[in-house]
């Protein structure tokens, strides 16, 4: 078997899944033996573990921007990263901020999300008149929540702002407004 070429050709998902140390048993010992004799998905192991390294790093500069999983969260807390988390109901607001010590900032935006099929987000900075659009955002449907990290390294540069984030189901017929979100952002001195 050459570099190119496997004879399983396993899905990315089992790779992930045994980087994350999620396979049971036989699932990983049965992988492990295929892993020693294949030069593809060995290489593929590495770039999965090369990426999770850059996005650790990213994620401790505090230059993440992304939407991601709430178990992704608690596995970057077990690594030391500190996380400042928001938890918001549709309508809600807060007072929020960052602060040196903070790796991560979260923001779980909460919404009935069983039905929906494609999830864009929209992040409208008020104080700047700002907006961006974040299309087809993933989502897991039974978790009913969005979990945001903004930019921490640009959060922190602001004084003071008015920001709302604003799900949006895009369906077939049009777009439906799931919830919106507002952050009241106030700089932290230390």
């Amino acid at each position: 078997m050459n570099a190119s070429s496997c004879r399983i050709d396993l899905p990315t998902a089992t790779l992930v899944g045994y980087w994350l140390g999620e396979l049971d048993g036989t699932a990983e010992a049965q992988f492990e033996e295929h892993l020693f004799a294949c030069v593809h998905c060995s290489e593929r192991l590495s770039s999965i573990a090369q990426l999770a390294k850059e996005v650790r790093s990213a994620t401790r500069d505090g230059n993440l921007h992304a939407v991601i999983t709430a178990p992704f969260i608690t596995r970057l807390q077990q690594t030391g990263i500190r996380v400042r988390e928001y938890r918001l109901q549709p309508g809600g607001s807060v007072m929020c901020t960052v602060t040196p010590q903070d790796d991560l900032v979260v923001a779980h935006l909460h919404a009935p999300l069983r039905d929906v099929q494609r999830l864009d987000l929209v992040l409208r900075d008020i104080t700047a008149g700002t907006t961006q659009r974040m299309n087809d955002v993933a989502f897991d449907p039974s978790a009913d929540e969005v979990v945001l990290v903004p930019n921490a390294t640009q959060l922190r540069q602001i004084d003071s702002a008015t920001m709302r984030a604003e799900l949006v189901a895009v369906e077939q017929a049009g777009e439906r407004a799931i919830g919106e979100y507002t952050f009241n952002h106030f700089a932290t001195r230390d």
